[in-house]
């Protein structure tokens, strides 16, 4: 399975921000949207991510305020990126050993979706579900429902 595949059932809506926003515009624009991470898109160009990690470790821990910080003040911008033919089993190395959880999806430098480490989990589950319910057929010699 591929990127491409989990975007195509879970969809290309991206939830974007500016950098110059104070970061408690951003989490209430998080909240409102359900998600835990933003992208900072700035003249189409991606620019950064910011999630609620970002808000609980240079926020809060460090005594600052939400309403008078900058994202571009505490935003990520060293992100890794996948593109919409990688694997998903890549993706999940990715998430595991760099210890993220959002994967903004790039075609030609052009965002176009992000995953995130739910959305890997879940198709990897699917999969080894499936690759069951083919063994459990063949093993018992009856068709897969």
């Amino acid at each position: 399975m591929t990127v491409n595949q989990i975007l195509a059932e879970k969809g290309n809506e991206v939830h974007s921000i500016v950098s110059t926003i104070t970061v408690y515009e951003a989490l209430r624009i998080m909240g409102e949207r359900n998600v835990g991470a933003v992208l900072v898109i700035e003249d189409n160009v991606l620019k950064g991510i910011l999630s609620e990690r970002d808000y609980a470790r240079k926020i809060a821990l460090k005594n600052k305020a939400s309403r008078e910080t900058l994202v571009h003040e505490i935003m990520d911008t060293d992100m890794i990126t996948v593109k919409p033919t990688d694997d998903i089993y890549y993706c999940m190395d990715l998430i595991t050993n760099k210890r993220i959880r959002h994967l903004p999806v790039l075609s030609e430098e052009k965002v176009i979706g992000i995953i995130s480490i739910g959305d890997v989990v879940k198709a990897i589950i699917e999969l080894q579900k499936n690759t069951i319910d083919h063994l459990d057929s063949y093993i018992s010699g009856t068709k897969a429902m």
